[in-house]
């Protein structure tokens, strides 16, 4: 075993071509990026986007807002609404649902004071404000925060 026999693991090196190094290279003379312009020059190169001066696609198009991943759609309810239903009934997402009062597609529903609340109800939902969990306890109503 001597310098001679040793060779790279199988797999560690790929065969690279080495550009620039005379017409026998197989990429001698202008390296493989042909004749002149910008690409063929030492640190030539495009930014991503860049149109030739042209006014880019992306300043070109209208800005739209922002809109979060993590955005939740409040279905708002205020007490006065809640008159539709019977004394001492249950008031959860299915029952608004069925009355009208909020949409199918919202993530979670808040019940608002706006208005007096005249009997008491059961109410389930993911938020309540203060006032309205005082006007709620005063009627003699639960609130269950879901």
């Amino acid at each position: 075993m001597d310098l001679s026999n040793l060779k790279p693991a199988a797999g560690s090196t790929k065969n690279k071509k080495r550009i620039g190094r005379g017409a026998g290279s197989g990429t001698g003379k202008t390296a493989g990026k042909g004749h002149k312009g910008q690409k063929a020059r030492s640190g030539g190169s495009v930014k991503a986007g860049f149109e030739g001066g042209q006014m880019p696609l992306q300043r070109r198009l209208p800005k739209r807002g922002f809109k979060p991943l993590e955005r939740r759609v409040f279905g708002l309810v205020n007490l006065q609404a809640l008159v539709c239903f019977a004394a001492n009934s249950v008031v959860d997402r299915e029952a608004l649902i069925q009355a009208g009062l909020i949409r199918k597609d919202v993530d979670a529903v808040k019940i608002l004071a706006e208005g007096d609340l005249s009997m008491p109800l059961t109410i389930k939902a993911e938020k309540f404000s203060k006032a309205a969990l005082e006007k709620i306890a005063a009627v003699g109503g639960v609130a269950e925060v879901i």
